[in-house]
């Protein structure tokens, strides 16, 4: 099957599928077959994302949110291991689709990590946000503000 039809199974899966509210076994079975129907297209994994996250199911956005990640570093052509990207390797600070996505799923991964609470694993990716866009224009430092607070009162 060409990539195209697959892709077009997938979205309309997603489609069909209940609502998250009011249905979300049927969701979360529908979100899985569009995995299943198109691994490698970004908006079902974007939606496929969106759904564990919005559901609270962090352990399983974390996935979604690193392909996202892979698939934007691949757009970019830059390296597929965050930690060897640096500024000047894409315009992160423009306005332009890839890079902002790359910048999102960053800080999904931060967030997602964090809110499991595992803030060692989650900083660094909130770390090189800051780094590759020091405009922060997606508002980074409300994630780092609030997890910083979070480590204070554990102590």
């Amino acid at each position: 099957m060409a990539l195209e039809d697959m892709a077009s199974e997938a979205y309309e899966i997603l489609a069909n599928a209940p609502g998250a509210r009011s249905d979300p076994e049927g969701t979360a079975r529908a979100v899985e077959a569009a995995l299943a129907a198109a691994p490698h297209d970004l908006d079902v994994r974007l939606g496929a994302y969106r759904f564990y996250f919005y559901t609270h199911q962090f352990e399983k956005a974390v996935p979604q949110a690193e392909v996202i990640l892979s698939l934007a570093a691949q757009r970019l052509n830059i390296a597929s291991d965050f930690h060897a990207v640096r500024p000047d390797d894409a315009p992160f600070s423009e306005a332009e689709l890839a890079p902002g996505l790359y910048l999102q799923a960053l800080i999904a991964l931060a967030y997602c990590h964090m809110r499991l609470g595992d803030f060692d694993t989650g900083q660094p990716y909130l770390d090189k946000a800051f780094e590759l866009d020091p405009t922060d224009r997606f508002s980074a430092w409300r994630l780092e503000r609030a997890a910083k607070a979070n480590e204070a009162e554990e102590y």
